[in-house]
């Protein structure tokens, strides 16, 4: 199992204009950790490691320079941080923990950032996208890699609408077995790289993202809103898509494949990490029920997108919308107007003081 390094940083302030994630096609974000701010005691002149395998290696085939195993695009990832847990990084004493009490006790504002969010609060949040139905119709693009896949091997896909869902949301190897009846366990791993290799070329096919996304990420750029999007895809693919789509300026981080997560909420955790904002301060955009838990999970709050699943099944996000049309950047606060600018944030317990004693006056009796 080949490591993979994932430099994280800490975003210097929005006062500067962000980087484009156009320019690091080029090359890979140089992401370090502050070691001063994350360093419990000492310095640690080291790049923290992210402890997990990594898609893409150099074991992995490849067709036009682009991975054709189907990695966790049709399995279903672990929700994750059900207690709180986080992901490890190396240090030079030994692995860091970053659970999600840490990330919202380390990544307190300073002070000079707390006047600037008290001036525009709408640059304390961070805004984190999932790939699937949220920025692409990933939806359809599974839905049209199979039917293709079906044609090539002369099977035949159910046209029960309410099937087709269900074999979306199972693994490749059960429809493989299931629906599209493989009796050889040999052809297995071929069909695979063949489902994956079409659904990555209607992927880069693409030209529009999901309806109303473009005119969202246009007002929460114009608010200086930080973004990020996450997916399980590799980082040379995700990147052209965004590109095709002309979506790479509005995101500052990107979380994909080579960070090596392994659970849904550990991307969102990792995504809070580059944008430097504390979980307790994001907002994650789901389509699924699971993506919402996840988000839940790592105290973040989760705006549904009603579409790939009914709202009845969304019943447990903050908020639920049937497109990025009946947005505002108004909503961001709303979601924290009851919490205040302090939740989350550590509390001293003040000690209660002593009553003081009365004086005696010369009209009190001595005796």
């Amino acid at each position: 199992m080949e490591s993979c390094s994932c430099n994280f940083a800490s975003s210097s302030s929005l006062l500067l204009p962000p980087t484009p994630i156009s320019k690091l096609s080029r090359y890979r974000p140089p992401f370090e950790l502050n070691s001063s701010k994350w360093k419990p005691k000492g310095r640690c002149l080291h790049r923290s490691v992210i402890r997990s395998a990594c898609g893409g290696s150099e074991d992995n085939a490849s067709v036009n320079g682009f991975p054709i195993t189907p990695n966790k695009l049709f399995v279903q990832e672990a929700i994750g941080a059900e207690y709180g847990e986080g992901f490890e990084t190396f240090r030079t004493d030994g692995p860091l923990k970053m659970d999600v009490d840490f990330l919202n006790d380390r990544l307190q504002e300073g002070f000079l950032q707390r006047i600037r969010y008290a001036m525009k609060p709408d640059e304390a949040y961070g805004l984190i996208f999932s790939w699937d139905n949220v920025v692409v119709d990933t939806q359809s693009l599974k839905l049209k890699a199979w039917k293709q896949l079906a044609i090539e091997e002369g099977k035949e896909l159910p046209d029960d609408i309410r099937l087709q869902k269900l074999m979306l949301h199972a693994g490749a190897d059960h429809v493989l077995h299931k629906v599209m009846l493989l009796d050889e366990e040999r052809e297995e791993d071929r069909l695979k790289s063949r489902l994956a290799q079409l659904y990555y070329d209607n992927l880069l096919e693409l030209k529009e993202p999901m309806e109303g996304l473009k005119e969202w990420m246009d007002a929460v750029h114009t608010a200086r809103v930080p973004c990020a999007v996450v997916s399980s895809l590799d980082r040379k693919t995700m990147i052209e898509a965004l590109d095709h789509m002309n979506l790479a300026k509005y995101f500052q981080a990107i979380v994909t494949e080579e960070d090596g997560m392994e659970s849904i909420a550990h991307r969102f955790l990792s995504a809070a990490l580059k944008l430097d904002r504390k979980p307790s301060k994001c907002i994650v955009f789901e389509d699924d029920p699971r993506g919402v838990t996840a988000a839940h999970n790592c105290t973040m709050m989760a705006i549904a997108l009603i579409g790939a699943h009914p709202a009845y099944d969304l019943e447990q996000a903050d908020l639920a919308v049937a497109s990025f049309n009946e947005l505002s950047v108004i909503n961001l606060r709303r979601l924290f107007a009851h919490k205040g600018s302090s939740f989350m944030d550590l509390q001293k317990q003040i000690a209660e003081r002593d009553h003081p004693k009365r004086k005696l006056t010369v009209e009190d009796p001595i005796f």
